[in-house]
């Protein structure tokens, strides 16, 4: 490996010009020098980068403390330890990537085909961001040699959690991706690193194995107790140690001045100087968050943004910034917001280990970041309690209290004046109230509109039924009801229109894709476009939330009156905006009129726009309810099987009399399944699915609303049933409901359903996207 000083201090007489006062990083020196007079480290490196240009670099302390003190030069080339993950590993999966050779949500064993036996639901996703249940560590007693007995001993150790369940840090998950970029290449990972990134970006004092030649310019580490001296230009790292040096993990050796390239290149979206490296589309999947959506431990691919390993943030640095740590007292610390970077490399494991560098790391970073004296902008927001969380992280949870005005106090307030001199068809049932308490046909009647008919979805206009609904007419005003839930009529006809100027839709929606008011609502919408009738949709709040979108996605081929657009099961829009975007998707072409609500954000529950509840239908009793329905109401067309239906809590139990409640709540609780905790109890359900028949089971108890995925605890229980219960449930029968054939396969396949739900959820990513111009209420206060 050659080095070139002449090189080094090229980059630094050119950096001086830009360099600041010292008097700007005096507090930096001051958290260093402080930290070296008290022994925390022996020296460091410290390379501070703004806007392209490294504009700070100096040398702290001393390099080596035994056998003799050697002072801290710039140019010092450092164990980089984990920053191997990052910096040799992670760009390496990057390239692979861009070459087509490597899918992120491919399971390892595509690539690795012995892992785990062959049958691991463990994905490189999973790997990259320590989500994968992998122990943090290879076994090292008794001690061992050798790269491909490392690789076998991290093909066969078994995971301590499923995956996507917990954050636990692993070397062992980069050993395999170290392993998948050897096979995939056909070249050592530190060959492959070489070629493909530290020779392009000029990191010429980059790789692994270095020179005897350079072990004066090498920072040592601990001492090693076979020799009684300390490491130096060998390997900290144990296990890269015993595996010859080149591993995923760890084994790089690095200056800050490379290092600062690399950075430069990442925040430059993968250019340095004029030279492409990566595709920005690249870096900014490979740095955006990829953790489990329910998860606090933020990761990207590979990358760190906010876990308990990243000190090295400091406090200002906005999440949505990224980096990594070393356990030598490497680390690196990027933010695109800013368009800045610190690296700070000590060898704080000199001579021998156990002092915590969390602290200092912390501090270094605030004091660089605030010495740039920028307001970063708003791009990334955790404190607001209604943001999506589509992407990664629990948030904190902020109640509101308002008075929202649904659709139909608002044309109440303008005294119906949209409505004004038009004969009016009403699709409504018993949910169709105002703030008062009041019918809608009741008030608009009082208020001057000319209704000729009601329209009645599923249970009817009083929402009593639990079967076909045939016409009737209503009681208080003796309009007649025309049903459009009989078995051969669920849509308006034009022969029903014929003597209406206007369709007016008013009903409550409980924010689930098979909740069959949404196709009500769908149906009428294009029949009253073919007609060419203006539709008045009169909106409503999902009581459920705006934000809290839940795959799996709907397959069209898939549609039903369960499902006849294609959307996720928990899709978070109103009928207003579900109808705005389906008019416009489907090119229908209806004269649609949404009468928005007032005082309605999009992180809303149902319970702080002091509204009165009204059953929906006759089993959707409550909000708690409705928040569960997503998930549990996905397999009831088993007919061995029972939700609820007939009891005093319709979706909040589930039971059969093959189900042991108790050992069915074990498992699930077992699972640590987000915002939910499971107990057994039984039940006799008076109708619907084993009615008269007592029946073990288990009830849902909602901890945390917030950080809760109704249809995770969906896809938990269909696979606890098929794990404890083989055969028990037809996953065929239900595919109206579930909506998605990948997703019913692999339950039959018995998958992991964290892995299932994950699928799920970037398929509800997706959707949010496509949703974005459709929305018509905000995510913040203005």
């Amino acid at each position: 490996m050659k080095f070139t000083s002449v090189l080094l201090l090229g980059i630094t007489l050119a950096y001086a010009q830009q360099m600041p006062g010292t008097d700007t990083y005096a507090p930096v020196d001051q958290i260093i020098n402080e930290a070296v007079n008290t022994g925390l480290i022996p020296g460091g490196v410290l390379v501070i980068g703004h806007n392209g240009q490294v504009i700070y670099q100096k040398a702290y302390g001393s390099r080596a403390l035994i056998p003799q003190r050697e002072p801290m030069t710039t140019d010092t080339i450092f164990d980089a330890a984990s920053l191997t993950k990052v910096v040799a590993t992670t760009p390496s999966i990057m390239k692979l990537f861009e070459a087509g050779k490597i899918r992120i949500d491919d399971p390892v064993t595509k690539y690795l085909p012995e892992f785990q036996g062959g049958k691991s639901d463990i994905t490189v996703r999973l790997l990259m961001t320590h989500f994968s249940g992998m122990p943090p560590n290879l076994e090292l007693v008794p001690r061992w040699s050798g790269y491909q007995t490392g690789i076998q001993r991290a093909l066969n150790t078994k995971p301590v959690a499923p995956p996507g369940a917990r954050f636990i840090y692993s070397d062992i998950n980069f050993i395999l991706l170290g392993e998948i970029v050897r096979r995939l290449s056909g070249e050592s990972l530190a060959d492959y690193a070489k070629q493909q990134i530290f020779i392009p970006l000029g990191m010429n004092e980059t790789g692994f194995l270095p020179s005897p030649f350079l072990r004066q310019r090498i920072a040592p580490t601990e001492i090693d107790e076979d020799t009684g001296q300390p490491f130096r230009g060998v390997v900290h790292d144990p296990t890269s140690r015993y595996m010859g040096g080149v591993a995923g993990h760890a084994g790089l050796f690095t200056t800050a001045a490379d290092l600062a390239k690399y950075a430069e290149m990442m925040l430059g979206l993968g250019t340095l100087n004029g030279r492409r490296v990566f595709q920005p589309m690249t870096v900014q999947k490979f740095t955006e968050p990829a953790s489990p959506a329910d998860q606090p431990i933020l990761r990207a691919l590979g990358w760190d943004m906010d876990s308990p390993f990243s000190s090295n943030r400091g406090e200002l640095y906005p999440i949505g910034s990224y980096g990594h740590t070393g356990f030598t007292g490497t680390s690196i610390w990027m933010d695109p917001t800013t368009n800045s970077f610190v690296i700070f490399l000590t060898n704080v494991v000199h001579p021998k280990r156990g002092k915590s560098l969390s602290s200092l790391r912390s501090r270094i970073a605030t004091a660089v970041a605030a010495s740039f004296g920028i307001e970063a902008p708003d791009t990334v927001s955790l404190t607001s309690y209604n943001e999506t969380i589509t992407g990664a992280g629990v948030h904190r949870q902020v109640n509101r209290n308002v008075q929202t005005l649904t659709g139909l106090d608002v044309l109440e307030q303008h005294q119906f004046r949209e409505l004004a001199g038009k004969r009016v068809g009403l699709i409504t049932n018993q949910t169709g109230i105002d703030r008062n308490g009041q019918r809608n046909v009741d008030v608009m009647l009082a208020g001057g509109v000319h209704i000729v008919k009601l329209f009645s979805p599923e249970h009817g206009i009083n929402g009593a039924l639990d079967a076909d609904v045939g016409n009737s007419q209503d009681a208080k005003t003796g309009l007649p009801v025309i049903s459009l839930y009989q078995p051969k009529q669920r849509r308006l006809t034009a022969e029903q229109m014929s003597d209406l100027d206007a369709v007016v839709y008013d009903i409550q929606d409980v924010g689930a894709r098979f909740y069959t008011y949404s196709c009500t609502m769908l149906y009428a919408l294009e029949e009253a476009g073919k007609a060419k009738k203006p539709f008045f949709l009169l909106d409503r709040p999902n009581p459920i939330t705006g934000v809290h979108v839940e795959g799996p996605e709907m397959e069209p081929d898939l549609e039903s009156f369960v499902g006849c657009y294609d959307m996720p099961l928990r899709h978070g829009m109103t009928f207003g905006e579900l109808a705005t975007m389906a008019n416009t998707e489907q090119h229908w072409g209806a004269d649609l009129h949404v009468i928005k609500m007032a005082n309605w954000q999009r992180g809303d529950w149902f319970d702080h726009g002091s509204l009165l509840w009204v059953n929906p239908s006759p089993n959707m009793r409550s909000l708690n309810a409705a928040l569960l329905y997503p998930g549990l109401a996905m397999l009831e067309a088993n007919r061995n099987y029972s939700v609820g239906r007939g009891t005093d809590a319709p979706f909040e139990q589930i039971g059969a009399d093959w189900i042991d409640g108790e050992a069915l709540a074990q498992y699930l609780n077992a699972r640590f399944i987000p915002g939910v905790r499971v107990y057994p109890t039984q039940f006799t359900p008076q109708s619907s699915n084993l009615a008269g028949k007592t029946v073990g089971g288990v009830r849902f108890v909602i901890t945390d609303r917030q950080s809760f995925d109704s249809t995770r605890l969906g896809i938990e229980v269909a696979s606890a049933l098929q794990k404890l219960y083989p055969g028990k449930l037809d996953f065929e029968a239900c595919k109206w409901l579930i909506g998605n054939r990948e997703v019913i396969s692999d339950l039959e396949a018995g998958k992991d359903p964290s892995v299932i739900w994950m699928l799920a959820q970037r398929q509800a990513a997706a959707f949010v996207e496509r949703r974005n111009s459709f929305l018509l209420y905000p995510a913040k206060a203005n």
